[in-house]
């Protein structure tokens, strides 16, 4: 296939060792005047697909970790265990990329410096079941977590021009290794095929900002104003969730609407609760370990004698509990469930609203749980204007009993709507930027659940949303600015000077290498000219 004209002993020697696991190859392959072969050629583009296949992978484990708290909620459903296994994602992604990086550096240095890619068996192993774990990876993502391939999609208004210089920057450094090989081999088919190849995908990324669009790319006076900020369960970064400790983290967020959740105790009290079952966020298998964990079980008595705080110090749902603070561990041992009428108390005394589900919503009883938790609120004196009423089940009731309630739905607003919609509350996968800014033209104000990733939020921010809600309440505080804006202008300009720096330099490549590659010529020329002799003397 191609020449290998060699380089020192030692550097081909120090390439080769790890890619092919033999030390003495760098010799022997120089003294048979081996060359690359097509198998050879074919591994090579296994590995930098697999290299390709792994990035991609490497980019969905960065922009899924906004969500990755939902994933080991699911988990500790299933499998009563608990884990942050965004650490275990992130490692083993790690490990991959890392690999099928070095693989992919050795072997362009090794064509560069002419030395056959014969790849070892064990790699090749590695690489193929690197292959099947990714592909793993990805079809487990879209079987039990489709929605976020939405979330890809949006990451890409965040990331779409980055990438593209990104993409660019290493599309031009491949022009060293595919020069030096175009130079070298001796297949003038091959050469024009790869070739035409490398300048269609130049082609198409120097074109690509054409199709690269994000909110983020506006005028500095054209930015809405930030959202305001909705505490997911209160501060559950900072506190238990679900606490009256982490409503006034939250408070002390500057959080405008503390989203918590609410269930009714066998006796008919309200109380803040989002699992079905009490085991996730409380002792209740220490307390009661004959009882069944059903929330809705248990009479108000029998919950306040639970501990809905140490769970937090036990297992740290998130790393921030590292930080807490030797009096903020100690308050959270001395939480307890709160009822409804305690966090409207301290809504009310924190000037702040409450959003609200009620669960669960196949319950038999659940006509009389919307009854006993409007008279709560009803008696509490919390003006009506601070509840957000979100359950779907008999709204038409809660309507005409409290119609001081803001009514926020789970859904966007219908063609034929017999009343207006003045509040939607949707996953931020579920709204596009269009839809964003087409409500709020028509003053709909829309929440976005659950935002945690400082990039997220800055896309949202771009397009307009009124709200988020947050587990990060205290990093989304602390952003004056979107991450990036950029005037269309300006990125034009980038862009330009990107692709024809990118181009100056892949000319620059291709020339250098083909005078480098004349100069080797005339010496292989007369060494082979010299073996010749060598070996009709030798003959006679």
């Amino acid at each position: 296939m191609a020449d290998t004209p060699g380089c020192c002993s030692a550097c081909a020697t120090c390439l080769l060792c790890p890619y092919s696991c033999q030390w003495i190859t760098a010799k022997k392959e120089k003294r048979k005047g081996l060359r690359t072969t097509k198998c050879d050629c074919s591994w090579f583009l296994f590995l930098f697909c697999v290299f390709l296949f792994t990035l991609v992978w490497f980019y969905f484990a960065i922009i899924i970790l906004n969500d990755f708290h939902n994933f080991n909620e699911f988990i500790f459903r299933q499998r009563k265990l608990w884990l942050d296994w965004s650490l275990v994602l992130l490692i083993a992604t790690a490990v991959l990329i890392s690999y099928s990086s070095v693989l992919l550096v050795l072997a362009l240095c090794l064509q560069l410096c002419g030395q056959p890619l014969k790849l070892h068996w064990v790699h090749k192993t590695l690489l193929i079941l690197t292959a099947l774990v990714v592909a793993a990876a990805f079809t487990g993502l879209g079987i039990k977590w489709a929605e976020e391939w939405k979330s890809a999609r949006i990451s890409l208004q965040a990331t779409g021009p980055f990438l593209h210089i990104g993409t660019v920057g290493g599309m031009t450094l491949l022009a060293w290794p595919l020069a030096s090989f175009i130079y070298r081999t001796r297949n003038t088919g091959l050469r024009v095929f790869l070739l035409l190849v490398y300048c269609a995908a130049m082609i198409a990324l120097y074109l690509a900002p054409l199709g690269i669009t994000s909110p983020c790319i506006m005028e500095e006076n054209q930015l809405p104003p930030k959202p305001a900020l909705v505490g997911h369960r209160g501060a559950p970064m900072l506190a238990p969730e679900n606490t009256l400790m982490s409503l006034h983290k939250a408070v002390e967020c500057d959080v405008q609407v503390f989203e918590t959740d609410v269930m009714v105790s066998a006796d008919g009290v309200p109380f803040l609760m989002h699992d079905e079952e009490l085991t996730r966020t409380t002792n209740v298998q220490a307390v009661f370990p004959d009882r069944a964990a059903q929330s809705t079980a248990f009479n108000w008595t029998d919950l306040q004698q639970l501990d809905a705080g140490s769970w937090f110090l036990e297992r740290k749902p998130f790393p921030t509990v590292q930080s807490l603070s030797p009096a903020d561990r100690n308050e959270t041992t001395r939480q307890r469930i709160p009822s409804l009428g305690q966090a409207l108390e301290a809504a009310k005394q924190s000037n702040i609203s409450i959003m609200f589900d009620l669960r669960p919503e196949n319950h038999s009883d659940y006509q009389n749980f919307v009854n006993v938790t409007l008279g709560v609120i009803l008696q509490s004196g919390i003006p009506l204007q601070q509840v957000l009423w979100l359950p779907d089940g008999f709204r038409e009731d809660v309507k005409q009993q409290a119609p001081g309630v803001q009514q926020v739905y789970g859904r966007k607003r219908l063609k034929n709507e017999k009343e207006p919609v003045l509040h939607v509350n949707l996953p931020y996968q579920d709204m596009s930027s269009e839809e964003i800014r087409q409500y709020r033209q028509d003053n709909i104000s829309v929440n976005l659940y659950v935002v945690n990733q400082p990039w997220l939020f800055s896309v949202l921010w771009c397009s307009g949303v009124s709200s988020v809600t947050t587990n990060a309440c205290q990093v989304l505080k602390e952003m004056k600015h979107p991450i990036w804006l950029l005037p269309s202008s300006t990125y034009f300009m980038i862009w330009i000077v990107v692709d024809c720096v990118s181009f100056l330099i892949i000319i620059w490549a291709f020339v250098l290498l083909k005078k480098c590659s004349h100069r080797r010529r005339p010496a292989e020329s007369e060494t082979d000219v010299l073996l010749t002799k060598i070996n009709s003397l030798m003959q006679e």
